[in-house]
């Protein structure tokens, strides 16, 4: 034993390594999840919940000519018998089977409520029903012959096929999807037919490429519909490799509506959206003006899908307008295809298409060698029946003498006629009623006809190519039953070339209209229409009032720079209307709490700013330099920002807390995109405060037009010679000019 493993005497017990212990354990749990819960089995495509509740279906006799069972018993008798697991996971899983919007072929037959494509649940157990449905049928057809292995459930009192026969490829035919340990699965559903003429053909030239089986199977077929965009080369890569992305668009179509009135009738959406969800996104595009040539939406749906969208004015390009939609909603998605399924039950191994359809075919060829096995054993014990039959008809007088007379028949007629025990027990345990059908005719050609069964099941199974044709005769079968002779049966997702769509400048398609924006001391925003009056008295909440007003026009972009140094970007024609009282910024934007508005400005190209810190810090930057992409806005100035004021003239004019002004040239700044900045004036301890002085207002002048401020009254002030507060960046300044606002601002 070694050292790291040291038995303790007293307890019994043994220490070993944490690392190792952590890693045991997760293993075993990994592989508890990969295997028994999360991956699908590439045989029968079933997850083990799947398969137990079919399989527990099939033991309630629920068949698809039957009646209906409660769900709850259903529930309960999976729950009791095979997967110990909560109910309501058993029943959601058992839902979804039932859902003609989540299934392509649905395995489960439903009666009630069991969800719809808006993302409502399921009614509960107690009150839906259900029964297996026909192609369920097919997936357990032959499970009573021996076809597949069983397995004890969880307290062995009872079996469980460990995988279904699967005469229907219900992989690829109804898909799957799953989050193991360190892997995941997605398989998209597809179209049966196509999946059969694909098996077809590669039972018939086993070494086919996966571009050529990718070129039989056009691509996923949703049971939604829509539009695959992609091309034949993406399919058959993605196909290759087992791996990749589908994009999937709605089917829309243009409906005329007189008068060159005209609108969008979305008919189909992407698979596993949810309508409820994508009807919400629409409306917040219209509402935030996102998409400004989109001016209405309405859900008209009923049993089928119809949204309707209404455009702006009949001048606009439908197809940009959907390309726009596209772009924005998820009226096209990324469907991810990951071809992550359990090989013969115990390996996960990302496949190709060829791998998935060989791993089908081979167990389809396991199951028909077993049942033709299983089948030949039977055959043999009741041809091994009938001899003993035939031995009695010719005997029958005999038999029945020896049977009314002897105390031990059995032991006589084994010995005076040759018979085995089965055969003499099968004679004494047939009725009386039987005797009047023992008929040599009879016998003979029952005979005869299991003989012919037998040899021709030992051909086919001397035979490989027997084999193969049997089962490719099995698979036309299903095709007929559920392929495109069936209406459920024809392609409802086409595939159309990947081509782009229109790129269009919706900011180019906004009416430009003028705006008057107000923004309330406690952040509430709104415009008005129309430049009015920025004094105009107007109503705000109680405890708000005026904060900053400005004329702008729909087409702009406002900039809001925050005491955080970041610049933040609203588009004006998403600004909420004047007639109330307006919505507060901070929805509109990342704005922390503590963070004040310093200024809002509409952003025009080639304008330079002054930004500056309380500090005293700052610099000038390009207007190129602060539009933000996010919400999150963009981080300009480092330090607790004071202030942003346009760059006009040759010189700056600074004032501090300690009422000291100083100016310098404009040339002395540089101008930088992000940072800190330089010192514009320096400051002492102020007043024998602990803090330091700090600078109060900033702004660029014309030297030789003076320096001007705001005096009582609306007067202004003009101090036109400033020679004595000139001076370098960075010094202190002298006293300002009598008559300067207490306040130390400039306006």
């Amino acid at each position: 034993m070694s050292d790291d493993l040291l038995p303790d005497p007293q307890d019994g017990t043994q220490s070993e390594p944490l690392s190792r212990a952590i890693g045991e354990r997760y293993l075993t749990y990994a592989l508890s999840t990969i295997m028994h819960r999360a991956l699908p089995d590439a045989r029968d495509g079933l997850k083990p919940v799947h398969r137990r509740i079919l399989y527990a279906m099939r033991e309630l006799r629920l068949s698809p000519s039957g009646a209906f069972r409660k769900s709850a018993k259903i529930t309960g008798d999976v729950m009791g018998n095979y997967h110990p697991h909560g109910d309501a996971a058993i029943y959601d899983a058992m839902a979804r089977l039932a859902q003609d919007f989540a299934m392509r072929y649905p395995l489960v037959d439903g009666q009630g409520n069991f969800g719809n494509i808006d993302g409502d649940n399921p009614a509960a157990a107690r009150y839906t029903e259900a029964r297996l449905a026909a192609t369920s049928e097919s997936l357990m057809d032959g499970l009573a012959e021996d076809s597949v292995d069983f397995r004890p459930n969880y307290d062995g009192t009872l079996s469980e096929p460990v995988v279904l026969p699967a005469a229907f490829p219900n992989l690829l035919a109804n898909g799957a999807s799953g989050i193991a340990v360190g892997m995941a699965t997605n398989v998209p559903p597809h179209n049966l037919h196509e999946v059969v003429d694909a098996c077809l053909h590669l039972i018939k030239t086993p070494d086919a490429r996966d571009d050529t089986l990718a070129g039989i199977i056009q691509g996923p077929d949703f049971p939604t519909g829509g539009v695959i965009v992609e091309s034949r080369e993406t399919i058959a890569g993605i196909y290759r490799t087992g791996r990749g992305a589908f994009r999937v668009r709605a089917r829309w179509a243009q409906e005329d509506l007189g008068r060159g009135l005209w609108q969008i009738v979305v008919t189909e959406i992407p698979y596993q959206v949810q309508k409820s969800k994508l009807i919400e996104r629409l409306a917040e595009l219209i509402q935030t003006r996102k998409i400004p040539i989109l001016a209405d939406i309405r859900d008209e749906s009923a049993e089928d899908i119809r949204i309707v969208l209404e455009p702006k004015a009949r001048t606009v390009d439908p197809e940009q307008l959907m390309g726009a939609l596209f772009r924005s909603s998820d009226l096209e998605i990324r469907f991810n295809l990951n071809m992550n399924v359990l090989i013969d039950g115990r390996v996960p191994k990302v496949c190709s298409l060829k791998e998935v359809l060989r791993a089908f075919l081979d167990h389809r060829r396991e199951v028909l060698v077993r049942r033709a096995n299983f089948r030949l054993e039977k055959i043999a014990a009741r041809l091994e029946v009938l001899e003993g039959y035939l031995v009695a008809y010719l005997n029958l007088d005999r038999v029945i003498e020896i049977i009314r007379h002897e105390d031990e028949p059995k032991a006589v007629m084994m010995a005076e006629f040759g018979l085995s025990e089965v055969q003499v027990e099968a004679i004494l345990n047939m009725r009386l009623r039987a005797l009047r059908k023992l008929e040599e005719i009879e016998l003979r050609a029952e005979r005869d006809a299991l003989l012919e069964e037998r040899q021709g099941l030992q051909a086919m199974l001397a035979s490989e190519d027997a084999q193969w044709a049997r089962i490719a005769d099995q698979l036309k079968e299903v095709r007929n039953l559920f392929g495109k002779s069936s209406p459920e049966g024809q392609r409802r997702t086409t595939i159309a070339e990947a081509a782009e769509t229109p790129v269009i400048d919706l900011e180019a398609m906004i009416e430009r209209e003028p705006l008057t924006v107000i923004l309330s001391k406690m952040g509430w925003i709104r415009s008005m229409k129309g430049h009015q009056p920025l004094d105009a008295e107007l109503k705000f909440k109680d405890g708000d009032g005026p904060g900053l007003a400005l004329h702008a026009e729909t087409t702009d972009k406002l900039m809001v720079f925050a005491s955080n140094g970041r610049f933040y970007t609203i588009p004006a024609n998403t600004l909420p209307g004047g007639r109330g009282m307006g919505e507060p910024l901070r929805l509109m934007i990342d704005l922390p709490n503590e963070a004040e508005i310093i200024a809002m400005f509409p952003w025009r190209e080639g304008v330079k700013y002054l930004v500056a810190s309380k500090a005293g810090d700052g610099f000038v930057v390009g207007s190129g330099d602060i539009l933000a992409q996010t919400r999150s806005g963009k981080q300009v100035l480092n330090g607790d920002a004071l202030l942003c004021r346009p760059v006009h003239g040759d010189h700056v004019a600074v004032v501090g807390e300690n009422r000291k002004l100083l100016v310098f040239p404009l040339a002395e700044l540089p101008e930088m995109a992000r940072g800190k900045g330089v010192r514009l004036q320096r400051y002492g301890k102020g007043g024998g405060l602990i803090k330091d002085d700090c600078m109060t207002d900033a702004i660029c002048l014309t030297l030789a037009q003076g320096l001007s401020w705001q005096m009582g009254g609306g007067k202004t002030r003009t101090e036109p010679d400033l020679t004595e507060w000139l001076g370098k960046r960075g010094s202190t300044g002298r006293m300002a000019p009598r008559g300067f606002p207490r306040d130390n601002r400039f306006t």
